[in-house]
Protein backbone atom coordinates (compact mmCIF):
# COMPACT_ATOMS: atom_id res chain seq x y z
CA UNK A 1 0.00 0.00 0.00
CA UNK A 2 0.96 3.23 -0.78
CA UNK A 3 0.79 6.12 2.28
CA UNK A 4 -1.80 7.84 0.35
CA UNK A 5 -3.94 4.48 0.08
CA UNK A 6 -7.61 4.04 1.97
CA UNK A 7 -6.84 1.53 5.10
CA UNK A 8 -9.82 -0.28 6.19
CA UNK A 9 -10.23 -2.92 9.05
CA UNK A 10 -13.09 -5.55 9.21
CA UNK A 11 -13.65 -6.96 12.52
CA UNK A 12 -16.24 -9.77 12.63
CA UNK A 13 -17.42 -10.82 16.29
CA UNK A 14 -20.34 -12.73 17.75
CA UNK A 15 -21.99 -10.58 20.35
CA UNK A 16 -22.29 -6.73 20.65
CA UNK A 17 -19.81 -5.78 23.98
CA UNK A 18 -17.26 -8.28 22.54
CA UNK A 19 -15.69 -4.73 20.30
CA UNK A 20 -15.85 -3.01 23.48
CA UNK A 21 -14.68 -5.35 26.52
CA UNK A 22 -12.08 -6.97 23.57
CA UNK A 23 -9.94 -5.17 21.66
CA UNK A 24 -11.68 -1.99 22.24
CA UNK A 25 -8.39 0.63 22.35
CA UNK A 26 -7.26 -0.85 19.37
CA UNK A 27 -10.16 -0.17 17.14
CA UNK A 28 -10.59 3.44 18.81
CA UNK A 29 -6.71 4.01 17.64
CA UNK A 30 -7.03 2.69 14.43
CA UNK A 31 -10.40 5.01 13.84
CA UNK A 32 -8.68 7.82 15.02
CA UNK A 33 -5.33 7.39 12.96
CA UNK A 34 -7.66 7.32 9.85
CA UNK A 35 -8.65 4.07 8.95
CA UNK A 36 -11.93 2.79 8.52
CA UNK A 37 -13.18 0.57 10.87
CA UNK A 38 -15.94 -1.68 10.58
CA UNK A 39 -17.45 -4.01 12.92
CA UNK A 40 -19.69 -7.07 11.81
CA UNK A 41 -22.20 -8.58 14.09
CA UNK A 42 -23.70 -12.30 14.34
CA UNK A 43 -25.95 -11.77 16.58
CA UNK A 44 -28.07 -9.43 18.66
CA UNK A 45 -27.03 -11.03 22.21
CA UNK A 46 -30.50 -12.32 22.56
CA UNK A 47 -29.10 -14.97 25.11
CA UNK A 48 -27.85 -12.57 27.48
CA UNK A 49 -29.49 -11.70 31.00
CA UNK A 50 -30.33 -8.13 32.43
CA UNK A 51 -31.88 -6.69 35.27
CA UNK A 52 -35.15 -5.54 34.25
CA UNK A 53 -34.60 -1.59 34.86
CA UNK A 54 -32.67 -2.13 31.68
CA UNK A 55 -35.21 -3.30 29.34
CA UNK A 56 -38.14 -0.79 30.48
CA UNK A 57 -39.23 1.05 27.27
CA UNK A 58 -37.34 -1.74 25.17
CA UNK A 59 -39.45 -4.72 23.39
CA UNK A 60 -36.96 -7.33 24.29
CA UNK A 61 -33.06 -7.67 25.34
CA UNK A 62 -32.04 -7.95 21.84
CA UNK A 63 -33.81 -4.27 20.61
CA UNK A 64 -31.57 -3.16 24.20
CA UNK A 65 -28.46 -4.38 23.03
CA UNK A 66 -28.50 -2.93 19.71
CA UNK A 67 -28.95 0.44 21.29
CA UNK A 68 -25.93 -0.28 23.40
CA UNK A 69 -23.50 -1.39 20.14
CA UNK A 70 -24.28 1.64 18.42
CA UNK A 71 -23.47 3.32 20.98
CA UNK A 72 -19.87 2.02 21.60
CA UNK A 73 -19.44 2.48 17.55
CA UNK A 74 -20.01 6.13 17.69
CA UNK A 75 -17.82 6.29 20.73
CA UNK A 76 -14.99 4.51 19.41
CA UNK A 77 -15.64 6.17 15.63
CA UNK A 78 -16.41 3.08 13.74
CA UNK A 79 -17.30 3.48 10.06
CA UNK A 80 -19.89 1.21 9.78
CA UNK A 81 -21.81 -1.59 12.15
CA UNK A 82 -23.57 -4.94 9.94
CA UNK A 83 -25.50 -7.51 11.29
CA UNK A 84 -25.72 -11.31 9.87
CA UNK A 85 -28.90 -11.38 11.75
CA UNK A 86 -28.22 -15.12 13.54
CA UNK A 87 -29.85 -15.60 17.15
CA UNK A 88 -27.10 -15.29 20.03
CA UNK A 89 -26.80 -19.24 20.82
CA UNK A 90 -25.61 -18.66 24.71
CA UNK A 91 -23.21 -20.77 26.61
CA UNK A 92 -22.41 -24.35 25.98
CA UNK A 93 -25.21 -26.51 27.35
CA UNK A 94 -27.90 -23.68 27.64
CA UNK A 95 -31.46 -23.77 25.76
CA UNK A 96 -30.20 -21.45 23.15
CA UNK A 97 -28.13 -23.95 21.43
CA UNK A 98 -31.17 -25.34 20.43
CA UNK A 99 -32.64 -22.79 19.12
CA UNK A 100 -33.31 -23.56 15.42
CA UNK A 101 -32.02 -19.69 14.29
CA UNK A 102 -29.11 -20.22 16.43
CA UNK A 103 -25.48 -18.92 15.12
CA UNK A 104 -24.35 -22.88 15.94
CA UNK A 105 -27.25 -24.01 13.58
CA UNK A 106 -26.04 -22.46 11.02
CA UNK A 107 -23.66 -24.08 8.26
CA UNK A 108 -20.28 -22.15 8.44
CA UNK A 109 -20.30 -22.33 4.43
CA UNK A 110 -23.76 -19.97 5.07
CA UNK A 111 -22.14 -17.79 7.26
CA UNK A 112 -18.64 -17.62 5.68
CA UNK A 113 -20.87 -16.61 2.33
CA UNK A 114 -22.20 -13.37 3.79
CA UNK A 115 -18.65 -12.41 5.41
CA UNK A 116 -17.23 -13.07 2.22
CA UNK A 117 -19.63 -10.57 0.95
CA UNK A 118 -19.05 -7.85 3.21
CA UNK A 119 -15.11 -8.39 2.41
CA UNK A 120 -15.80 -7.69 -1.15
CA UNK A 121 -17.78 -4.53 -0.57
CA UNK A 122 -15.80 -3.32 2.12
CA UNK A 123 -12.16 -4.58 0.66
CA UNK A 124 -10.36 -4.37 4.27
CA UNK A 125 -6.72 -5.27 3.91
CA UNK A 126 -6.89 -6.63 7.36
CA UNK A 127 -9.84 -8.81 8.92
CA UNK A 128 -9.51 -9.22 12.82
CA UNK A 129 -11.84 -12.18 15.12
CA UNK A 130 -12.21 -14.26 17.56
CA UNK A 131 -9.60 -16.82 18.34
CA UNK A 132 -10.35 -20.55 17.25
CA UNK A 133 -10.97 -21.41 21.01
CA UNK A 134 -13.49 -18.67 21.10
CA UNK A 135 -11.62 -17.07 24.07
CA UNK A 136 -13.31 -17.95 26.99
CA UNK A 137 -15.07 -20.59 24.82
CA UNK A 138 -18.47 -19.67 23.99
CA UNK A 139 -20.03 -21.69 21.01
CA UNK A 140 -20.73 -18.01 18.96
CA UNK A 141 -17.61 -16.92 18.77
CA UNK A 142 -15.96 -20.40 17.57
CA UNK A 143 -18.57 -20.77 15.33
CA UNK A 144 -17.80 -16.89 14.09
CA UNK A 145 -13.74 -17.50 13.92
CA UNK A 146 -14.77 -20.36 11.63
CA UNK A 147 -16.54 -18.82 9.21
CA UNK A 148 -14.76 -15.79 9.06
CA UNK A 149 -11.32 -17.90 8.55
CA UNK A 150 -13.59 -20.09 5.93
CA UNK A 151 -14.28 -16.11 4.21
CA UNK A 152 -10.97 -14.72 3.90
CA UNK A 153 -9.47 -17.64 2.34
CA UNK A 154 -12.06 -18.12 0.05
CA UNK A 155 -11.30 -14.53 -1.06
CA UNK A 156 -7.71 -15.67 -1.43
CA UNK A 157 -8.80 -18.46 -3.36
CA UNK A 158 -10.62 -16.32 -5.77
CA UNK A 159 -9.39 -12.71 -5.81
CA UNK A 160 -12.55 -11.32 -6.95
CA UNK A 161 -11.98 -8.00 -9.30
CA UNK A 162 -8.29 -8.72 -8.58
CA UNK A 163 -9.11 -8.39 -4.64
CA UNK A 164 -7.96 -10.36 -1.41
CA UNK A 165 -7.77 -9.28 2.09
CA UNK A 166 -3.76 -9.13 3.06
CA UNK A 167 -3.89 -10.16 6.70
CA UNK A 168 -5.99 -12.27 9.16
CA UNK A 169 -5.75 -11.69 12.80
CA UNK A 170 -7.13 -13.13 15.70
CA UNK A 171 -8.17 -11.28 19.26
CA UNK A 172 -5.94 -13.57 21.91
CA UNK A 173 -5.59 -12.97 25.83
CA UNK A 174 -1.94 -12.18 26.92
CA UNK A 175 -0.95 -15.70 27.90
CA UNK A 176 1.63 -14.03 30.99
CA UNK A 177 -1.46 -12.02 32.01
CA UNK A 178 -4.00 -14.94 31.82
CA UNK A 179 -1.37 -16.76 33.29
CA UNK A 180 -1.15 -14.21 36.50
CA UNK A 181 -4.99 -14.03 36.80
CA UNK A 182 -5.60 -17.57 37.22
CA UNK A 183 -2.80 -18.12 39.89
CA UNK A 184 -3.97 -14.75 41.94
CA UNK A 185 -7.66 -15.17 41.44
CA UNK A 186 -8.25 -17.62 44.72
CA UNK A 187 -5.63 -15.28 46.51
CA UNK A 188 -9.23 -13.46 46.27
CA UNK A 189 -11.63 -16.22 46.92
CA UNK A 190 -12.77 -16.49 43.33
CA UNK A 191 -12.57 -19.52 41.19
CA UNK A 192 -10.82 -19.21 37.72
CA UNK A 193 -12.94 -21.89 36.69
CA UNK A 194 -16.06 -21.00 37.79
CA UNK A 195 -16.61 -17.24 36.43
CA UNK A 196 -19.53 -15.20 35.02
CA UNK A 197 -22.82 -14.99 36.09
CA UNK A 198 -23.26 -18.65 35.63
CA UNK A 199 -19.71 -19.66 36.70
CA UNK A 200 -19.68 -21.13 33.12
CA UNK A 201 -16.17 -19.58 32.22
CA UNK A 202 -13.34 -21.65 32.77
CA UNK A 203 -10.15 -19.55 32.46
CA UNK A 204 -8.02 -22.32 33.54
CA UNK A 205 -9.30 -24.15 29.80
CA UNK A 206 -8.46 -20.47 27.99
CA UNK A 207 -4.72 -20.53 29.25
CA UNK A 208 -4.45 -23.93 27.87
CA UNK A 209 -5.57 -23.41 24.61
CA UNK A 210 -4.15 -19.57 24.31
CA UNK A 211 -1.87 -18.86 21.38
CA UNK A 212 1.26 -17.11 21.22
CA UNK A 213 0.97 -13.14 20.95
CA UNK A 214 2.47 -12.15 17.66
CA UNK A 215 0.71 -8.62 17.82
CA UNK A 216 0.58 -5.74 20.43
CA UNK A 217 -0.95 -2.57 20.08
CA UNK A 218 -0.50 0.06 22.19
CA UNK A 219 -3.87 1.55 23.45
CA UNK A 220 -2.70 3.53 26.23
CA UNK A 221 -4.28 6.83 24.86
CA UNK A 222 -6.95 5.00 24.09
CA UNK A 223 -8.00 3.64 27.44
CA UNK A 224 -10.62 6.42 28.33
CA UNK A 225 -12.44 5.99 24.95
CA UNK A 226 -12.78 1.80 25.06
CA UNK A 227 -14.05 2.69 28.91
CA UNK A 228 -16.93 4.79 27.66
CA UNK A 229 -17.83 2.56 24.71
CA UNK A 230 -17.64 -0.26 27.41
CA UNK A 231 -19.86 1.97 29.85
CA UNK A 232 -22.27 2.24 26.33
CA UNK A 233 -23.24 -1.77 27.49
CA UNK A 234 -24.82 -0.94 30.87
CA UNK A 235 -27.36 -4.26 30.53
CA UNK A 236 -24.00 -6.43 30.46
CA UNK A 237 -21.53 -4.99 33.55
CA UNK A 238 -22.88 -6.71 36.39
CA UNK A 239 -20.63 -7.65 39.69
CA UNK A 240 -20.32 -10.51 40.60
CA UNK A 241 -17.50 -13.27 40.15
CA UNK A 242 -15.85 -12.18 36.78
CA UNK A 243 -12.53 -9.95 35.79
CA UNK A 244 -14.04 -6.75 36.00
CA UNK A 245 -14.47 -7.68 39.77
CA UNK A 246 -11.25 -9.09 40.14
CA UNK A 247 -9.20 -6.03 38.29
CA UNK A 248 -11.00 -3.84 40.89
CA UNK A 249 -8.91 -5.81 43.39
CA UNK A 250 -5.92 -4.84 42.02
CA UNK A 251 -3.62 -1.90 42.56
CA UNK A 252 -4.35 1.00 39.56
CA UNK A 253 -0.42 0.91 38.03
CA UNK A 254 -0.43 -3.06 37.66
CA UNK A 255 -3.53 -2.66 35.87
CA UNK A 256 -3.44 0.13 33.72
CA UNK A 257 0.11 -1.93 32.41
CA UNK A 258 -1.68 -4.62 31.74
CA UNK A 259 -4.75 -2.82 29.46
CA UNK A 260 -2.39 -0.28 27.90
CA UNK A 261 -1.81 -3.18 25.46
CA UNK A 262 -3.96 -5.35 23.69
CA UNK A 263 -2.46 -8.73 21.96
CA UNK A 264 -3.12 -10.59 18.72
CA UNK A 265 -1.99 -13.54 16.62
CA UNK A 266 -1.40 -13.30 12.79
CA UNK A 267 -2.92 -16.14 11.58
CA UNK A 268 -2.02 -15.20 8.18
CA UNK A 269 0.68 -14.64 6.56
CA UNK A 270 2.30 -16.67 9.30
CA UNK A 271 3.92 -14.67 11.68
CA UNK A 272 7.54 -16.19 11.85
CA UNK A 273 9.66 -13.32 12.76
CA UNK A 274 11.42 -13.39 16.51
CA UNK A 275 10.22 -9.84 17.56
CA UNK A 276 6.59 -8.77 18.36
CA UNK A 277 4.99 -6.83 15.62
CA UNK A 278 3.53 -3.69 16.76
CA UNK A 279 0.86 -2.82 13.89
CA UNK A 280 -1.52 -4.84 12.28
CA UNK A 281 -1.49 -3.00 8.84
CA UNK A 282 1.33 -4.18 5.94
CA UNK A 283 4.33 -1.65 6.37
CA UNK A 284 3.59 1.53 4.05
CA UNK A 285 7.48 2.03 3.52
Amino acid sequence: MSPSASRTLLVVFAHPDDESFGPGGTLARYAAEGVAVHLVCATRGEAGEAEAKYLDGYNDLAERRLEELRCAGRVLGLAGIHFLDYRDSGMPGSPANRHPQALIAAPVEEVAAQIAGLMRTLRPQVVLTHDPGGGYGHPDHVAVHRATVAAFHRLLRERPNGYAPERLYFSVFDRQQLAWTVRLMPLFGMDPTALGRNRDINLKAALERALPVTTRIDVRNYLEVKQRAAACHQSQIVGGPGTRNFYGRLPRWLVRRWRSTETFHRAYPPYTNRRVERDLFPSQD
